[in-house]
């Protein structure tokens, strides 16, 4: 019996070719993006979670005014001392690069991190060679990414082989693992061992970007552990803490991805509220594709209602009709996920690019995802096959044979314009979303970041400052250049400061960054009063001058500028006079409101060099510079980045979900095509005589193309009615997520509007035209 359903479908399919290509093609498509977006989620939402004791490790963190993932190298020895109940206490320290040497070539090497022996125990790393509980507890020694062995030494075993790291340390590899899964927050590819350049400060405020990692007992909760460590610093560092906040947290290691209290990481953390919209956007995508398929199908199931009337004239009972139609169904949604498994096997590689997320073929193996593919697969075939075979089985056969099939199934315009509205609402949800998420990216980039950043590169100094303002001097292609400890897009340098005699008993925080008599007209920083920075000599016990920014001053709660000039703060442990306020800059992501700053002249300070370029000559001016800086500095590296490049890191986690939305919404906007041309042709199919009758009564091809589109037009607005509220309650939501961001305006919701009226208006025209221009002689004969 399925033998002989199996048949008649096989032959149906054969004989509508281009019906059953055009329905397998929209199937797939939506089949793919549900998939793809299935293994996305499942990545993101399982990050960390595949270690052995997950559930019992932690970060400590601190809560000072704001907070921060790193704790100072001090926490660690004090807290094995004070909690000797602890399973396991590791430090880690991570930096983006450092240069290295090896059989006499240099490299830069990324990710780098620094990590003690008890690292180990509480990661699961896969190790392929070297023992995993001695491999990082001798100084100079290091510990490769099976990956980065691969880049440096190709095929041969890198054990035991020497590393010269910053033309400080030799290290010697000591063991090798498998790259890191795409689910973890920890970035590196290199471990060197801590005791090779560990931090011995007893400071609390030393914090330099270490993290400190826990594993507690099965008996002892997080909780307990917290209520002992207000006494636990306050034991170890009551006078530095004594006027200040301080505390520690213990933050779960399976929420670190996710909690965005803690923004200044080496990951950026995801809003759990983007992951889950990313899930809706692939239930909207099968649901589309799922009406798409049922207006096909119905189109489909007409256009062959004859031979369902010829069968059950002959004896074929309604179930009958259901099984053959089921099993056309079935056999196509089988030939779409074959189709969408074989493109996402050729996709995979290149999600990682596109989406920041990276998984592999094997993952369409797991019991999970296997389960999740049956559940898409079953629901696309119950939500696209049963109502066309139920449309098929009510086919009146009298009406059929003897006129118009057209009449042949009656009461199912609500269902189709209800569908279609669906479609068109979803579609607009994901321009409007799409086209929001692309306006707070441009403001992200390009907006009201306080700084002048085209065509601008850092490097570092390197050992010969004077050398290299000479060199850059005499080059044609520098435009401008600045010596500082950091321009203005980076931030490494914070200390306390208190203003008592004006009012400001509370201790705050701000940024810190030397710069040279360059630095304000190079970056076009706007003097909002006072002098900008000079060159100058001043002794160490000194007073400062110092620039401030706009935060600070509103800090100090002086209302006027011009009132700030003069007065006297305290930065760390010095006294500081404001000599100039200057318009506040961005140096850290807009997820975080502009810190309070201040700028001093210290050229013994300086580090980094920025260096304005022609516009037109770019790469011959980095390469000559290149070469001359390298003369002078024979035993480093010259490693530049452009200022553009760094403000784009700080978004990496949004451009991502900016790629996502816009391949995805194409996606959406294909399949929609895809549909309204099954139901265009659908109403073609059943309006033929209709259509035919009155171009033989003089109606124009004009005035039938408008009779398609005047319904589709009702249907669009009605479901942008409803859009609207929708996509205005999840995008602010999300934009909730930004201490600075866009305002959403009627002109976003306009855009979806437009954008949809303009494709659904294309689609319909072109296959009314091709109805409306049809023989209507020949339209009326044959029904």
């Amino acid at each position: 019996m399925f033998r002989h359903y199996f048949r008649i479908a096989i032959r149906s399919i054969a004989r509508y070719k281009s019906y059953a290509a055009i329905n397998i093609f929209g199937l797939a498509l939506g089949l793919a993006s549900c998939i793809l977006i299935l293994l996305i989620v499942r990545n993101e939402l399982s990050y960390d979670q595949y270690h052995k004791q997950a559930a019992r490790t932690y970060r400590v963190t601190s809560l000072g005014l704001d907070y921060n993932p790193s704790v100072s190298f001090a926490v660690a020895p004090a807290l094995r001392n004070d909690f000797p109940e602890l399973e396991h206490v590791s430090q880690y320290y991570y930096w983006r690069e450092s240069m290295i040497e090896i059989n006499h070539e240099r490299f830069i090497l990324k990710d780098v991190a620094a990590a003690d022996n008890e690292f180990a125990k509480i990661f699961d790393l896969v190790w392929l060679a070297g023992d995993p509980n001695s491999a990082l507890e001798a100084p100079n020694t290091i510990v490769l990414t099976e990956s980065t062995a691969k880049q440096y030494f190709g095929d041969q075993n890198p054990i035991g082989q020497t590393i010269r790291m910053d033309n400080d340390w030799e290290l010697k590899v000591t063991g090798l693992i498998k790259d890191l899964p795409g689910n973890t927050h920890l970035t590196f590819k290199s471990l060197v061992s801590w005791a090779t350049f560990h931090d011995e400060t007893s400071n609390f405020w030393s914090i330099q970007g270490g993290y400190l990692y826990v594993t507690l007992p099965e008996k002892l909760s997080a909780a307990t552990v917290e209520q002992r460590l207000p006494a636990f610093i306050k034991k170890n560092w009551r006078e530095a803490v004594e006027k200040e906040k301080a505390t520690l947290l213990l933050q779960p290691l399976t929420d670190i991805h996710y909690d965005q209290r803690y923004l200044n990481q080496t990951s950026m953390p995801r809003s759990k509220k983007s992951i889950y919209g990313l899930a809706a956007v692939g239930l909207f995508i099968l649901v589309i594709a799922c009406i798409n398929f049922v207006n096909m199908a119905t189109a489909f199931a007409l256009k062959r209602s004859k031979d369902v009337g010829i069968r059950k004239v002959i004896g074929a009972k309604p179930i009958q009709i259901i099984k053959s139609a089921l099993s056309e169904i079935v056999i196509q949604v089988i030939i779409a996920l074959g189709l969408a498994i074989g493109c996402l096997l050729l996709f995979i590689p290149y999600t990682e690019g596109f989406f920041g997320t990276r998984i592999n073929a094997n993952q369409l193996l797991h019991l999970d995802v296997l389960i999740g593919l049956f559940i898409i697969s079953l629901f696309a075939i119950l939500i696209s096959g049963v109502y066309p075979a139920l449309i098929q089985s009510r086919f009146n056969q009298l009406q059929i044979l003897k006129a118009s099939f057209s009449t042949a199934v009656k009461g199912t315009t609500i269902l189709k314009r209800g569908l279609i509205g669906i479609q068109f609402l979803v579609t607009q949800l994901l321009i409007i979303s799409t086209f929001i998420v692309a306006k707070q990216m441009d403001f992200f980039l390009n907006k009201d970041i306080g700084f002048d950043k085209e065509s601008i590169i850092t490097f570092d100094i390197g050992k010969n400052p004077e050398g290299l303002r000479q060199l850059l001097s005499n080059q044609p292609g520098v435009k401008d250049f600045s010596f500082a400890s950091v321009a203005p897009a980076y931030n490494n340098n914070y200390m306390p400061f208190s203003a008592p005699n004006l009012g400001m008993q509370e201790v705050d925080v701000t940024e810190m960054k030397v710069v040279d008599e360059n630095y304000f007209s190079m970056f076009g920083l706007k003097m909002l009063t006072g002098l900008p920075i000079t060159k100058s000599i001043m002794p160490q016990d000194s007073i400062l001058r110092i620039v401030v920014n706009k935060t600070l001053v509103n800090r100090l709660g002086i209302q006027n500028y011009n009132d700030a000039l003069g007065q006297q703060i305290t930065v760390g442990d010095r006294r500081a006079e404001i000599q100039g306020v200057v318009a506040d800059f961005q140096s850290e992501s807009k997820h975080k409101k502009i810190r309070a700053c201040f700028l001093y002249y210290n050229p013994e300070r300086f580090q980094q060099a920025s260096v304005k370029l022609q516009s037109n000559h770019i790469k011959q001016t980095i390469a000559s510079i290149n070469r001359e800086w390298s003369v002078l500095n024979p035993e480093s590296l010259f490693n530049y980045e452009f200022i553009d490049n760094k403000l784009a890191r700080l978004y990496e986690r949004e451009q991502t979900l900016y790629n996502t939305f816009k391949v995805f919404t194409f996606i959406a906007i294909v399949i929609s095509c895809v549909g309204l041309l099954g139901l265009v042709s659908l109403m073609a199919v059943q309006r033929v005589k209709e259509i035919g009758v009155r171009k033989v009564l003089g109606a124009s091809v004009n005035n039938i193309v408008l009779l398609f589109l005047k319904d589709f037009v009702i249907l669009i607005g009605i479901s942008f009615v409803i859009a609207v509220p929708i996509a205005w309650y999840a995008m602010h939501s999300w934009l909730q997520e930004f201490a600075y961001q866009i305002k959403i305006s009627p002109l976003h919701f306009m855009v979806g509007l437009l954008v949809t009226l303009f494709i659904a208006g294309t689609t319909v025209f072109i296959r009314s035209f091709i109805a409306a221009t049809g023989n209507p002689i020949k339209a009326i004969k044959e029904e």
